[in-house]
């Protein structure tokens, strides 16, 4: 019986643990007890403030509650509140090291990942993180009160199980490189945060989290500050270390671009990141720009592209045609543009991996070609030839009108034809399409494309909203076409099913603005996800891009290689070595430190 006794223990004893990280392919950089990340300041001075702006978009906020799906919450909320498992390094891909987790191990089979929680680990009102808490997290998140999106994102963990008070697993419904990171990263917050409250009713009541800030001073309406906690429990821990120096953490609402831009002049607050390369150019200066107080920073990166576009609700008859969509692209002049609105700053978005090894160049290797095949009928023919590459205009003297004339053959094809100036079809109904968008200043980039589709009796409005409606409008899928800046990644997984699945096509508020059901879509997706050698994951992604590419469901537009970044020299420090994969305004919050203590 003795005997039975221990088989039985060592069946259910834990794994052996040895992981202080996790890397989707190949090795992690840093190894076990590493002193602190590369690119940080380890003896960065703590104090004083950093004031930045808020979401534009946004005027202001209405809830606490980053998670669910109505109302806005303060910009920054989720990242300075909310510790995760493991975090990522910001000179590295596809790798996480732990933070709430010492360790995390992956079963062979890679059906399950378990996560031991380290016993520092502490909430902001000093109850500890427990693998009870990490389950109510994520059995919240897949829950009916939250974003759909996560729902998609975590549709192969099967659940996590409490194993002892301070162990979590969770299991998986198919083998998936990716799907520790992806719980790794999710966020993790107390039980007790609204307990006895459906979550969709948990909006003012202040989150309780685990991260280097708190919520402190708010004027509704006008700006929030967040405080730093000086018994933040891993304040010197390996993958801290050097981070959250700012005591506080004010972010200042302003209603429009331009009270922006003063403000910052005025230097009402420290560090704005710019996507306007004509705000860039032309109105970024001034008085302290002279003196040296403020500088402009152009910060190289190697990042995604990502896939800015112009995104077409295939929902709407009239954008159904692939060949009405590509007609639409021919009709984009963005070397015209890069020229004469852009200054020379940007480059054109070629595809959805960018940047990456995912990308997809030249004719399809055999390994594409054997994934696509079975799906014909559902792509077009020119999947299987050379990758996409956007429409040029600067090849030839004659290349917009060009590029106007395929665009003619393409929609008298698809049973188009012009009278009176007017592109109608079979049914006498005129091509009228409505953009829509949340910012009036939108309309000066989109005019060109307006006047060239006018050329092929096209009419496009210019349709600006207010920020409410316009988020609402994209939930239930109520506009024709609208512009979206899809950031990149080096690791695609089970997120472009929300983006571009069947399923959430017809699933409000999800990721799936284009509307896309394609079956090949589908299968490319699922065979990336569930790629077990780094070539069939890139045969299924680089495939993926072809298709997507080739129907035109999103116009590329364009991205910038650099961040532009105006900060405040006089009151911010910053490390000397900048990652490769960092993000604007999170760098500068993460890293820098104040001078001004």
């Amino acid at each position: 019986m003795r005997l039975v006794l221990v088989a039985l223990l060592a069946a259910c004893s834990l794994p052996a643990w040895a992981a202080h990280g996790y890397a989707l392919w190949g090795e992690l950089k840093y190894p076990a007890g590493f002193a602190h990340f590369d690119y940080v300041n380890a003896a960065a001075p703590k104090g004083g403030e950093i004031r930045l702006v808020g979401n534009s978009r946004a005027s202001t906020f209405d809830k606490y509650n980053p998670f669910t799906i109505k109302g806005n919450a303060p910009t920054y909320l989720a990242q300075l509140m909310f510790d995760t498992l493991l975090t990522g390094s910001l000179d590295e891909e596809g790798a996480a090291y732990g933070l709430l987790a010492e360790d995390v191990q992956v079963a062979p089979d890679r059906l399950s990942a378990t996560f031991r929680l380290r016993r520092a680990a502490r909430f902001h009102d000093g109850s500890p993180v427990l693998a009870a808490d990490v389950k109510y997290s994520f059995d919240t998140l897949v829950g009916p009160y939250v974003s759909p999106a996560y729902k998609t994102l975590l549709i192969n963990v099967a659940g996590a199980d409490v194993l002892d008070e301070r162990t979590v697993r969770f299991r998986f419904r198919q083998p998936n490189r990716e799907l520790p990171l992806t719980v790794g990263g999710l966020p993790v917050f107390s039980r007790q945060w609204g307990k006895g409250k459906p979550f969709d009713q948990v909006v003012m009541d202040v989150p309780i989290g685990s991260g280097p800030y708190r919520i402190g001073p708010v004027n509704f309406g006008k700006d929030i500050t967040y405080v730093r906690d000086p018994g933040y429990w891993a304040r010197e821990l390996n993958v801290k270390r050097g981070t959250g120096n700012f005591d506080r953490v004010q972010v200042k609402i302003y209603r429009d671009n331009t009270a922006r831009l003063e403000a910052l002049k005025a230097g009402e607050f420290d560090l704005m990141a710019f996507y306007s390369a004509g705000d860039w150019a032309r109105r970024v200066n001034g008085p302290k720009f002279k003196t040296g107080e403020l500088v402009k920073g152009e910060f190289a990166h190697k990042l995604p592209t990502g896939f800015q576009s112009y995104v077409l609700n295939t929902r709407r008859p009239f954008l159904q045609d692939v060949r009405v969509r590509q007609a639409l692209g021919l009709a984009i002049d963005f070397e015209w543009m890069d020229r004469q609105m852009f200054y020379g700053s940007y480059r054109r978005v070629k595809g959805l991996f960018g940047n990456t090894e995912c990308a997809a160049t030249g004719l399809p290797d055999a390994a594409q070609q054997a994934l696509m095949a079975p799906f014909r009928q559902d792509i077009p023919a020119a999947a299987f030839g050379p990758a996409f590459e956007p429409p040029r205009t600067d090849l030839s003297p004659n290349g917009l009108r060009e590029n106007l004339r395929q665009a003619q053959k393409l929609l008298a094809d698809a049973g188009w034809k012009v009278a009176g100036g007017v592109l109608t079809n079979a049914q006498g109904q005129a091509m009228v399409l409505h953009y829509l968008d949340s910012n009036e200043a939108g309309a000066r980039v989109v005019a060109p494309w307006i006047r060239n589709l006018d050329k092929l009796g096209i009419q496009l409005s210019y349709r600006a909203v207010d920020f409410a409606l316009y988020q609402q409008r994209l939930q239930t899928f109520d506009f024709d076409i609208t512009s979206i800046a899809y950031p990149g990644t080096p690791n695609p997984g089970q997120e472009y099913a929300d983006l571009f699945g069947s399923q959430a096509a017809d699933t409000e508020d999800s990721g799936n603005l284009a509307g896309v059901k394609n079956p090949a879509v589908d299968s490319l997706i699922s065979h990336m996800v569930g790629a077990q050698t780094k070539p069939d994951f890139l045969a299924a992604c680089r495939a993926l891009e072809r298709v997507v590419s080739h129907e035109h469901y999103l116009l590329p537009q364009w991205y910038s290689p650099v961040h532009r970044l105006a900060y405040n020299a006089w009151r911010l420090a910053k490390p000397a070595v900048v990652p490769a994969y960092f993000q604007g305004e999170s760098w500068a919050i993460d890293t820098w430190w104040s001078r001004q203590p």
